[in-house]
């Protein structure tokens, strides 16, 4: 036998046992929590055309993507992202509706993140969209329900670091920068590299001062709502109108999320920037202490759902399982409570008496497995099958 049936291929992975029973728990906690908070369950295709995902509509770089062709020749993906398919069927379902839209998910998704990075290149993915509200109360309503999905997963310790992509843009709408400089400085925003950015910028004689200090001083713009009104940088941007709106948005949000209580968990930084021009409001990350992974992300892409043709505003979250379940483990956070399983093994003269038990243990609500075999099983056996399976009662039927 070759090693490649028994092994994966790189960035994929067998779950299985506790681990799996482990994972299927906390995303029905996850998914209870997301319909409790009215969101209805969608599911969308595991791949789609193309054109769906290309860069301006997805958070994914198309060269990540795992692509083929059908047998008419059109390039299809496996799906790396599943906001897109939701803008999709919004589009397509729901096109005459004026009321928000509320969406969530359990899917996989798949990135080929390359073999040295040592990410995995398929995940777990759950989350919300919230489509057609672009108050800041949407906002907080998806921050609420990502806070709170994390909780009900059994994680303490973790911060969210939200910023508004709105500010960025406002401060270089106006100025002239090539799409390398352009993509440069958003890397050197992001990295938090200030001396990188002075740099850069040196050399544009017709960007204000001003300006170029604001956004060098960018990569120090982070804390609390407080903390950002007394940032110089915060200071000398807002005397720009639009910017001021994008960072009034954000002082509007902590509120409503001081009103739930949930603002402790919450921490806002004005050089997080997002992936490809996807964000258009509000931006979010979750991270935690034993993963080096965010375990959540999301935020508001307004322009997406009307490249469908729907128009209208969206926002939403979405929590990778994988990760959060990693850091559940290294946390040591106890996952699932130990549930009663029973294991009935019978032998032919006593399967009628053994369906009698089975049946009964199974309408009270009792995990129950039912082996018929004519073959003695030894104590040994029976333990260690007991243990691999996490059997909490045995009982043997055999005349």
């Amino acid at each position: 036998m070759g090693k490649s049936l028994l092994h994966t291929p790189e960035g994929v992975r067998d779950i299985y046992g506790s681990e799996c029973k482990a994972k299927q728990f906390v995303t029905d906690k996850i998914l209870r929590r997301m319909q409790l908070s009215g969101y209805e369950l969608i599911e969308t295709p595991g791949f789609e055309y193309f054109d769906i995902f290309r860069k301006e509509r997805g958070t994914v770089d198309p060269k990540l993507m795992y692509r083929f062709f059908d047998r008419d020749g059109e390039t299809l993906v496996i799906r790396p992202d599943v906001t897109p398919s939701i803008a999709r069927c919004a589009a397509k379902y729901y096109k005459n509706e004026t009321m928000p839209l509320r969406f969530c998910y359990k899917s996989n998704t798949y990135i080929n993140s390359g073999v040295y990075q040592g990410k995995l290149k398929e995940t777990t993915q759950m989350g919300i969209e919230l489509i057609n509200d672009n108050s800041v109360y949407s906002d907080a309503e998806v921050l609420v329900c990502a806070i709170s999905s994390l909780l009900d997963a059994g994680l303490l310790e973790f911060q969210l670091e939200v910023g508004n992509a709105a500010f960025f843009d406002e401060l270089i709408k106006d100025l002239d920068l090539d799409a390398d400089t352009l993509t440069k400085l958003r890397g050197f925003i992001e990295e938090k590299f200030g001396y990188g950015v002075e740099a850069l910028l040196e050399k544009y004689d017709n960007i204000p001062e001003e300006t170029k200090t604001i956004l060098s001083k960018l990569s120090d713009s982070f804390g609390s709502i407080k903390q950002l009104k007394e940032s110089e940088a915060i200071k000398l941007s807002l005397k720009n109108r639009k910017v001021k709106k994008a960072f009034d948005r954000l002082v509007a949000l902590d509120k409503v999320l001081a009103g739930y209580g949930l603002d402790g968990y919450v921490t806002y930084d004005l050089s997080m920037l997002g992936k490809l021009g996807y964000y258009t409001g509000i931006i979010f990350r979750g991270y935690t202490y034993g993963t080096g992974e965010q375990i959540l992300s999301g935020g508001r892409y307004d322009n997406l759902v009307s490249q469908f043709g729907l128009d209208a505003p969206a926002v939403g979250m979405s929590i990778t399982v994988d990760y959060l379940m990693a850091a559940l483990s290294r946390q040591k956070k106890e996952i699932s409570p130990r549930e009663e399983k029973i294991l009935i093994i019978a032998s032919e003269k006593n399967v009628k008496e053994a369906y009698k038990k089975t049946s009964e243990y199974r309408f009270k609500g009792i995990n129950t497995t039912l082996q018929v075999t004519n073959k003695p099983v030894s104590t040994e056996e029976l333990e260690n099958y007991m243990d691999k399976f996490s059997f909490t009662k045995a009982e043997v039927m055999y005349e």
